[in-house]
């Protein structure tokens, strides 16, 4: 046999992935879709920013009213993710690992925010949180308002990602950890944790979209105070109501490309603790 033989008898035969018909017409599907919901509309909103030319919308996003809008939005958006992180974690580890009395009510109750209409939230907020609440504080129109009514919509995102994940974790594994001498810190560091990461990440991601786009709950509750309480949702309304969509148009795409990179940054760094744990 020739040399030429045996280095074809050596080589794998190539295996090309083609789409059936069925395969091929739900790519379509997916494809038009999404392009329909979410690419051709960001394409919109870029084209519009832009039509002010780079003049209008430097003017626009130097504005201090819409800068201080900005600022607020995405600092407590920061603020109100990382809490949700830890608390969100604890309570799905409370959810999943601890057994009590109330355990299903408290399941229950964690899916209110996505149920409730945001103004319905906002609503309840101010009758706790406002100058007749019965509480006794008076927490409306100002940046703690601002604090709970983003904390209280984006709570369930992080619980509802983790919770699936700690339940699908295998037990075994960390009672034969545990068993070789591993502490309680280095079974969660080095076992639990990195399973966690990516679900955190996911429930984190979605936590801070969420905040930096909320408006039905602050409506009531935050008062809408330039320089003060007003939310970046709010100013964007204003614009549109002026009749300014260039404007509006621009802080959105600021809006836009400050989430695509915390998403961004959150998917590199679950990936790396992944990849270490």
């Amino acid at each position: 046999m020739s040399t030429v033989a045996l280095e074809a008898g050596r080589r794998r035969p190539r295996t090309t992935t083609t789409l059936g018909r069925g395969s091929s017409l739900a790519l379509g599907v997916s494809v038009t879709w999404f392009s329909l919901l979410v690419l051709i509309p960001l394409a919109a909103l870029v084209v519009t920013a832009a039509g002010g030319g780079w003049s209008a919308y430097v003017t626009t996003l130097t504005n201090p009213q819409t800068w201080a809008a900005i600022s607020l939005t995405v600092g407590v958006s920061f603020g109100v993710t990382a809490v949700n992180v830890v608390v969100g974690t604890v309570v799905a580890w409370v959810l999943v690992r601890d057994h009590f009395w109330g355990k299903r009510a408290l399941d229950v109750v964690i899916d209110i925010p996505f149920a409730l209409p945001t103004i319905v939230a906002g609503l309840v907020l101010l009758s706790l949180y406002g100058r007749q609440g019965p509480l006794g504080v008076d927490w409306a129109n100002t940046r703690t308002a601002v604090w709970l009514a983003l904390a209280f919509v984006t709570l369930p995102f992080v619980v509802r990602t983790v919770q699936p994940v700690l339940e699908e974790l295998e037990h075994d594994v960390e009672e034969a950890a545990s068993s070789l001498g591993a502490g309680r810190l280095t079974v969660f560091r080095r076992i639990i944790l990195p399973s966690l990461v990516p679900a955190i990440a996911a429930g984190a991601a979605l936590s801070f979209a969420r905040a930096i786009s909320e408006y039905g709950s602050l409506v009531l509750l935050s008062g809408n105070l330039p320089f003060r309480t007003e939310v970046v949702s709010v100013r964007v309304i204003s614009f549109i109501e002026g009749g300014n969509t260039a404007a509006a148009a621009s802080v959105a795409s600021v809006m836009l490309a400050i989430a695509l990179a915390v998403i961004v940054v959150l998917d590199v760094v679950q990936r790396r603790v992944s990849r270490r744990g």
